[in-house]
């Protein structure tokens, strides 16, 4: 019988990120178990984006640890850290409009091909090995994101919300061990915000990838998040269930600006 992990998959301990003397982060620490899905919140500026930006490598902090399966991630540079397994969704569209959804989910396979530059011109041996393994793999992720009618179509011709589905998909070619979501469901409507929540919530539960969730839709957070993590100004307020977090005083002042 198989012995499942039970360690974090991601930790961070007291990460302080600051900018010409103003305060990004202030002691952040929190941790995401296998399969598990954390939400991040907070009011604007509170340093949700920040914290993504240091998991990704994009932002190196003053202070603190941060480790992903065991490693540290401070040292590494951004493709380091993609090809170690952590991948991004983005809260603005980041896909190559004029290319087709097929090659937008193509080129989330990258990090995953091993062979040099005359290979793929000639497009045989491991090349040709590599690319078939690759475009397999990605129509199982049209399958599983419900794109088939989209597949061969360029991205800029689609609805915004097939669009945010679409690079979540490249996030998933990628085959993440650790995904990061950064307002997957901002200027949905409410059918494609239904949607998106339940791929999501299909994601940890059939493929088993623990999330990190940045998100301003308070009811969403609430039904997918197993844990919530409440920052304002940089700092952590609270982080417990969903429940717990709600009723928190120091949640309801600072998040949602009423009295205890």
């Amino acid at each position: 019988m198989a012995v499942v992990s039970t360690e974090p998959v991601l930790r961070v301990q007291d990460v302080h990120l600051s900018f010409a003397g103003v305060k990004a982060i202030g002691g952040v620490t929190f941790d995401v178990g296998p399969a598990e899905l954390l939400a991040i919140i907070g009011p604007n500026g509170a340093g949700k984006t920040s914290v993504f930006n240091v998991l990704s490598g994009v932002y190196r902090p003053q202070r603190g640890r941060v480790t992903f399966l065991g490693e540290d991630l401070l040292a590494r540079r951004p493709p380091e850290i993609a090809a170690m397994g952590l991948a991004r969704t983005f809260q603005n569209v980041e896909l190559f409009h004029n290319l087709t959804v097929l090659d937008n989910l193509m080129l989330g396979r990258h990090h995953h091909f091993r062979y040099g530059a005359l290979a793929a011109v000639l497009w045989y041996g491991r090349a040709r090995r590599a690319e078939l393994a690759a475009r397999a793999r990605v129509e199982e992720i049209v399958d599983f994101l419900e794109l088939e009618p989209w597949r061969s179509h360029p991205v800029r011709l689609l609805p915004y919300g097939i669009q945010k589905r679409v690079e979540l998909g490249r996030a998933l070619a990628m085959e993440p061990r650790l995904l990061l979501l950064d307002e997957p469901v901002a200027g949905m409507n409410l059918e494609e915000t239904e949607d998106m929540a339940r791929f999501v919530l299909d994601i940890r539960d059939e493929l088993g990838i623990p999330m990190v969730l940045v998100e301003h839709d308070m009811g969403l957070v609430m039904d997918l998040a197993d844990r919530v993590l409440v920052l304002d100004f940089g700092r952590p307020v609270a982080c417990g269930a969903p429940a717990e977090v709600q009723r928190d005083p120091e949640v309801i002042r600072a998040y949602l600006g009423g009295a205890a």
